[in-house]
């Protein structure tokens, strides 16, 4: 069975930073590439960032150039690093494994106070 649990989620002030984790089981961890995403209430889930199984990422514009994803593929863990948050930010962030849209972890909980 696939898991993905992720952690790393708080309350922070704009400005601040963060950096999310996501550990997976029962996938061949290293073969997929892992998303990060995210959903704010009353909004449509989107994509942050993608880093593919060769290490290539891809980012959404509204996130360039504050936030970093990585893998460590011996701790089967995708990271997400957050800089300069603003509260445009704030949303629940969930991991994605293999792009597949039923390969989702639980989520975590991304506040940015103003």
């Amino acid at each position: 069975q696939v898991l993905l649990v992720e952690s790393g989620g708080a309350l922070v002030q704009a400005g601040g930073s963060l950096r999310l984790s996501c550990a997976a089981s029962g996938i061949m961890f290293s073969i997929n590439a892992m998303g990060w995403y995210r959903q704010a209430p009353g909004k449509q889930r989107e994509l942050v960032a993608r880093i593919s199984s060769g290490g290539r990422t891809t980012y959404a514009d509204s996130v360039k150039g504050r936030f970093t994803i990585s893998r460590d593929n011996a701790k089967k863990t995708v990271y997400l690093q957050m800089n300069s948050l603003k509260p445009e930010d704030t949303a629940v962030y969930y991991c994605n494994a293999g792009d597949r849209h039923d390969w989702w972890g639980q989520g975590t909980q991304v506040t940015v106070s103003s």
